[in-house]
């Protein structure tokens, strides 16, 4: 088995995959899992202190981006997408599958979105029904800051839809604060249960939007009001994955137990890319860093597969290359949920260390060393 080292999936717990192993009920007979899903849910709305309306949809992280769009979109809607990554670009073919005109409001991808800029842009232009904003777009390590983004969107009256996927567990995260409508997040990054989930956190504004529609939602699986009335009715639209949200409870149960899970992100992150700096190497991103991956720029001389190989083959180690725009241009490192942690993180650098003299590329000092050094100066203990 490898050390999986990558973006999500993560590592899983023990506690987890034996959750995910216990005898289950008929979800659509046993009116005691409409208990628990509720439960369930209720944890994740505390974790993100959400008012609106949590659910649980049996997908991956995506299925929750497309129910949002599909959900929230009518034809001829204008929806202003946010993109300053290739997650957020991709918003764009959502808002268009469902009939919807999206406009992009393109920025540097090494850059986080500067909201002062982004006012200027709503003063001569504010006349769309929704907004699309990646919180954290994994692809390049990109973070940008919902929590003044979106208040600005609302200011200009349109709703909100957020993918944290990748952030949400790791980074802080208020969504009634931020004032998110549509807030999408996924089992398999900081979260660290198996990918098949996809939970998303629904406000008021959203739904009274739905129901609203002049037009019915042009999907079944992706149509977020057919869980509206699943706790008063004790039925759900679909056969719910059982072992997967019981799995999901547990991972749930071990972030809300865990007190530094938050400072434990972000200082592994910062002694990442400080490890990853003083060996010579390029972060992609110039600002703006998200606390659960790390990217930098593949090596000149250097090819993304003899890294990535050289790891997989030689240390047992998975990290990930990147794709479209960034395909074959940078590698990274996710340190997100269960693979936040001091030792899996030096055996990581440890082993890049030696792939990259392997392959002859000289670095200025070992990663594992400036990691370890950064760890030692640290005070605080994790859980």
């Amino acid at each position: 088995m490898y050390k999986i080292m990558t973006p999500g999936p993560t590592q899983v717990r023990d506690n987890v995959r034996a959750a995910r192993s216990l005898m289950t009920t008929n979800p659509d007979i046993d009116t005691d899992f409409a208990e628990y899903y509720k439960s369930t849910c209720d944890m994740i709305a505390h974790i993100i202190n959400s008012t609106g309306n949590v659910y649980i949809l049996s997908g991956e992280g995506i299925l929750g981006l497309e129910a949002a769009c599909a959900s929230l979109t009518e034809a001829s809607d204008r929806v202003l997408v946010i993109d300053n990554g290739i997650y957020g670009k991709g918003f764009a073919d959502f808002v268009k599958i469902y009939g919807g005109e999206p406009v992009l409001y393109t920025k540097d991808y090494r850059e986080s979105i500067n909201p002062d800029e982004l006012r200027k842009y709503l003063e001569g232009d504010h006349d769309f029904k929704y907004a699309t904003v990646v919180h954290s777009d994994t692809p390049s390590g990109m973070l940008n800051d919902v929590s003044s983004i979106c208040p600005l969107l609302k200011e200009f009256g349109m709703m909100t839809v957020v993918d944290t996927v990748s952030a949400s567990f790791g980074v802080p995260l208020d969504v009634d604060k931020s004032q998110i409508d549509i807030c999408c997040m996924g089992s398999q990054k900081a979260l660290s249960a198996p990918p098949g989930l996809t939970m998303i956190a629904v406000s008021n504004d959203a739904m009274k939007s739905m129901l609203e529609r002049k037009t019915p939602i042009a999907s079944f699986y992706c149509n977020i009001l057919t869980f509206k009335d699943y706790y008063k009715d004790k039925w759900f639209p679909y056969t719910m994955p059982i072992s997967d949200i019981l799995g999901l409870n547990k991972a749930l149960k071990n972030v809300l137990f865990d007190r530094t899970i938050y400072d434990r992100h972000r200082i592994i992150a910062e002694a990442s890319r400080k490890a990853v700096t003083s060996a010579g190497l390029e972060l992609y991103p110039k600002a703006g860093y998200c606390d659960t991956v790390t990217v930098f720029r593949v090596p000149e001389g250097l090819t993304d597969r003899q890294i990535l190989d050289t790891m997989k083959d030689d240390y047992n180690i998975l990290i990930a290359g990147s794709f479209d725009v960034l395909g074959g241009k940078v590698i990274r490192i996710g340190h997100m949920g269960e693979n936040a942690n001091i030792r899996d993180m030096a055996e990581t650098f440890m082993a890049l260390d030696k792939t990259l003299a392997k392959l002859g590329y000289p670095v200025k000092t070992n990663m594992y060393d400036i990691f370890m050094e950064e760890m030692n100066n640290v005070e605080i203990v994790f859980d």
